[in-house]
């Protein structure tokens, strides 16, 4: 069975796309956002309204607490296990968001070898892979205790540098002496269509996003999850719009310094997740900016249903 995916960079037009070929579509959407999984974390995140997720099923929202860690892999178990019961149900699985990592993650799989996961391990490279220098970082890291595996693995492939890491990090051995085992298969196929905009017309999206979101009571939701107990270092609050405010309630700095970063940060985010895309084969690119974007998905994403 096939699933459909909505990506992009933050700020183009995701969630409004992806309703518009739910319905069209006899879908339901699964959440692709590594943060919009975390409860309690709805301005920053730019959750969908409490009436697009009545309009829509939506899924994999709220699903972890904000002090909990979450890794690439236990996203993947519970987003698939969601689009089974979707598609159980005669619908469509149409994934929303703008995470690379999971949507590498869904499409290529990786053998797990002989050596068991650790969660927590992969967390804390993953949250390094979101760095702006991140995967070179990474690859370093893999060029020194297992130069093999380095030397088979672009410096891109991100997902296979962080499980290298990890194999060595449980095991001490490097991950060219495990065993070698076939490619896993993918559990669905996936369509994949991207959003873009004109640069200019997206970074201006993206500055009116972020004015809004301080309107809307941003500061505020930081606040609260810090008074919750959530560590300013935990993995969610690493998050764009919620590390950034972190020094403004510490007084560390002002509030326009704080909105000015926010911006800044939230636009290099954006260059990463077009990134992230480029590296995707097969993939429906979409210009956000023409009023026909949506009519054109879904007749991409309907003809190639009756081709399968």
């Amino acid at each position: 069975m096939t699933c459909y995916v909505i990506a992009g960079p933050t700020a183009c037009g995701k969630s409004d796309l992806a309703l518009k070929v739910a319905k069209e579509c006899n879908g339901e959407i699964v959440c692709m956002d590594s943060m919009q999984i975390y409860r309690y974390m709805d301005i920053g995140t730019a959750k969908p309204t409490k009436e697009e997720q009545q309009e829509i099923p939506h899924h994999m929202l709220d699903i972890v607490e904000p002090w909990e860690s979450f890794s690439v892999a236990a996203y993947c178990s519970m987003a698939e296990a969601c689009a089974a019961e979707i598609i159980q149900r005669g619908k469509t699985p149409v994934f929303v968001g703008g995470t690379g990592f999971y949507l590498r993650a869904l499409r290529h799989p990786m053998a797990m070898g002989g050596t068991s996961a650790s969660p927590e391990t992969r967390a804390l490279f993953e949250r390094e892979a979101q760095e702006t220098d991140g995967p070179q970082r990474l690859h370093a890291k893999l060029e020194m205790v297992d130069p093999v595996t380095a030397g088979r693995l672009h410096v891109n492939d991100v997902r296979r540098v962080i499980r290298a890491l990890e194999v060595y990090a449980v095991t001490g051995k490097p991950f060219s002496d495990q065993p070698v085992l076939d490619q896993v298969k993918p559990r669905f196929s996936y369509r994949v269509i991207s959003l873009n905009r004109e640069r200019s017309l997206l970074y201006e999206r993206i500055e009116q996003r972020v004015d809004q979101m301080i309107e809307m009571g941003l500061i505020k939701e930081v606040e609260l999850l810090l008074e919750m107990g959530v560590s300013p270092h935990a993995q969610a609050m690493q998050a764009i719009g919620y590390k950034e405010i972190i020094p403004l309630i510490q007084k560390q700095c002002s509030k326009d310094e704080v909105i000015a970063q926010l911006k800044l940060n939230t636009r290099h985010y954006a260059k990463r997740q077009l990134t992230w895309m480029r590296r995707e084969e097969d993939v429906l690119w979409l210009n956000a900016d023409q009023p026909d974007a949506g009519m054109k998905a879904i007749q991409y994403l309907t003809r190639k249903e009756k081709e399968a």
